[in-house]
């Protein structure tokens, strides 16, 4: 059989197809772990955020509370 023979050929082609194929499924779940991982940490991060925002506000106020307190001593 000469080298030039088109089942061979589409065989081989077929081969590499396949090889690339199980390539893409791999690198694709690798991309879902990496999505779904980068996803939770957004998701940690926007709490955390949250939170501070939160405790940023309740400082704020606590402060706030104080210079009033303060203005209201030196008054009397």
């Amino acid at each position: 059989m000469p080298k030039n023979d088109p089942s061979k050929l589409f065989e081989a082609e077929l081969r590499k197809l396949e090889k690339r194929l199980d390539e893409l499924v791999v690198i694709t779940s690798q991309l879902k772990d990496e999505n779904r991982s980068l996803r939770e940490r957004q998701d940690n991060l926007i709490n955390e955020r949250a939170g501070l925002v939160q405790k940023n506000e309740q400082v704020r106020a606590r402060v706030d509370s104080m210079i009033t307190r303060l203005k209201a001593m030196e008054q009397s």
